[in-house]
């Protein structure tokens, strides 16, 4: 970490001439000064939140250093500050930022150091996808929540903003000031392959209860949130990271489903909401994303919905972006729709040229990156980014992943795990009459990169609950051989775990071939509860919403009757064989019977 004598030299510029009481717009007058002091590269540079390869600013592993020149041209993190002067940086698991809440201190500081050193250095904004669930980016000792579907199960306002408190306190610790988090798309298709259980359900007025708990809990920790997908992600069958979906809806069920979620958290003074890369031809008849939409960012973010904080694209190099733009044109129309913050360009050099030169031939006036900029400072003051841009070790070991924090993620999971089926009173499981489990089924990949595999988890946490549980992955797929494996290890069982992810007819099959058995089958649905409406055999069946190790645990707990199963479907279910009839209707669930 940087001394103490280090970070006052290094912010001494800016420090003494911004006296930044972090109010909204109070210190206009002392930001405007400042931008006005910027050359157009600075100033273009603040537009970007870009990525970066490496666990540290200035001395990455040499693997992080050749992708950095690969992609970006530069060694470092504090390379790409210096030629690039970026407002931004977006941490990512796979370009090994997060490795431990110590480490991404330091780099955070590193960052910070580098901008703070440069002619009329400015903090930089660092962000991640920290959403909970199936999307994080920082792991284990943090503390880690169940996700949006799950807490849209649990239903409770005060749980969401505890998790946004906690989750906001603990990113803040690290360095990170921005959280692309809450998802506040409303999920009406169970088809939608890139929002699902990422949403708090399919009713918007549930959804709005929960996103603006959210935000109101991070914001308080002094972390922005982010609303996203702005206008509406919800009902799509296409994911934008590799295709371009379209909305159907009417701009009356927009204004009805969609657009309720977004008005709740600017109500709740939302620091920032992200851009979907979907065509809404109710909202833009032109055939370009809502990212790079006047008429959906200006005239209805900005103009209708009164909304004048930071907007951020969702990833440029997502596919939906860039289906009918090139990567040079993309930035400079999502400035023209409305844009502040343009997020991780697939070339970084293409994208801040292609701004430098818009505004040099005149397509962009330097007036409207003004405004762009002056909304991302105003920002930074009101994280307190100004006076306090570094952080330190003892901040992260009194805050990061504490007893009381882990506690409270393990008390809101337990309000989240849904019973949707238990025929005969089969669960919860004793000790007595079911000792010997096997835990089979899906081994997804952990969101995190520091939890699971599920089989594993859902074993030792019903082992610690003193059942002798064995785990035999089985996979999304399983082979007919390895069907014939789980079968046979039935057979040593007093019953089996099975857990489902997005259900396939060959895991229909492994559970069909397991129930035949006459051994008792539990199934617990991993990721989309939808799964049910497959396996109407099943004796006992749970939704768990995600397969990290908070929600699994909690699951276990209520298969041994150690906590009682107290979510609520926070979405309908449809028959697999007739869509249009609802099979478990939102709010359906299961109790206990004494």
């Amino acid at each position: 970490m940087p001394s103490r004598r280090t970070v006052l030299a290094a912010t001494a510029g800016v420090a003494a001439s911004l006296a930044l009481s972090g109010t909204a717009h109070a210190n206009d007058k002392k930001l405007r000064s400042l931008i006005s002091r910027m050359t157009l590269e600075e100033k273009v540079g603040q537009l970007f939140v870009t990525r970066v390869y490496g666990h540290s600013a200035t001395a990455p592993d040499q693997a992080d250093i050749d992708a950095n020149l690969k992609e970006i041209g530069v060694r470092t993190a504090a390379e790409m500050i210096a030629r690039y002067r970026v407002g931004g940086i977006i941490y990512f698991t796979w370009a090994h930022n997060t490795r431990d809440p110590h480490q991404i201190a330091d780099l955070s500081n590193g960052i910070q150091q580098a901008s703070l050193r440069q002619p009329r250095g400015l903090p930089v904004l660092v962000s991640t996808d920290q959403e909970h669930g199936i999307v994080c980016r920082v792991g284990e000792p943090a503390t880690l929540f169940p996700g949006a579907m799950a807490i849209g199960a649990g239903g409770s306002r005060k749980d969401a903003r505890a998790l946004g408190r906690i989750a906001g306190q603990e990113l803040r610790a690290i360095g990170i000031r921005q959280n692309y988090s809450p998802v506040a798309d409303v999920n009406v298709n169970p088809a939608n392959p890139v929002i699902g259980v990422r949403s708090f359900g399919s009713e918007a007025g549930a959804v709005s209860g929960l996103v603006a708990a959210e935000v109101a809990g991070y914001q308080g920790a002094g972390v922005a949130a982010t609303a996203k997908h702005f206008p509406g992600h919800g009902d799509t069958a296409v994911d934008s990271h590799y295709g371009f979906p379209v909305i159907t809806h009417s701009r009356e069920l927009w204004e009805k489903l969609d657009a309720v979620p977004f008005r709740a958290a600017i109500r709740a003074g939302i620091d920032s909401i992200m851009t979907a890369h979907i065509q809404f031809p109710a909202l833009d008849n032109s055939g370009d994303p809502a990212t790079l939409s006047h008429p959906i960012l200006t005239g209805i973010l900005r103009g209708e919905l009164g909304y004048d904080g930071v907007v951020v694209t969702d990833s440029l190099g997502m596919e939906g972006v860039r289906t009918k733009y090139g990567d040079d044109r993309v930035p400079v129309l999502a400035l023209k729709a409305g844009v502040d913050q343009l997020l991780n360009p697939p070339s970084l050099d293409v994208a801040w040229n292609a701004v430098l030169t818009a505004v040099r031939d005149g397509e962009l006036t330097e007036a409207r990156l003004d405004e762009s900029i002056l909304r991302i400072l105003r920002l930074k003051a009101r994280l307190g980014l100004f006076e306090e841009p570094y952080v330190s070790h003892g901040g992260v070991t009194r805050t990061v992943g504490t007893p009381a924090h882990l506690a409270a993620s393990d008390r809101i999971a337990e309000r989240t795990t849904t019973l949707l089926v238990n025929e005969g009173r089969l669960l919860p499981l004793h000790r007595n009459t079911h000792r010997r489990l096997l835990v089979v089924g899906a081994d997804p990949a952990s969101p995190s990169g520091t939890t699971g595999p599920p089989t594993g988890v859902l074993a030792a946490a019903l082992t610690e609950l003193g059942f002798t549980a064995t785990a035999l992955p089985t996979g999304t797929a399983p082979s007919a051989a390895t069907v014939a494996q789980a079968v046979a290890a039935a057979q040593d069982a007093d019953a089996v775990i099975v857990g489902t992810y997005n259900i396939t007819a060959a895991q229909k099959r492994l559970v069909e071939q397991l129930v035949a058995t006459g051994r008792p089958v539990v199934a617990v649905a991993i990721r989309n509860p939808y799964d049910v409406a497959q396996l109407p055999t099943v004796p006992a069946y749970l939704a768990a919403y995600s397969w990290t190790d908070v929600e699994l645990r909690a699951a276990a707990r209520v298969i041994a009757g150690r906590a009682a199963p107290r979510g609520r479907l926070p979405v309908p279910v449809q028959r697999a064989d007739d869509p249009a009839t609802v099979l478990y209707p939102v709010g359906y669930g299961l109790s206990y019977g004494r």
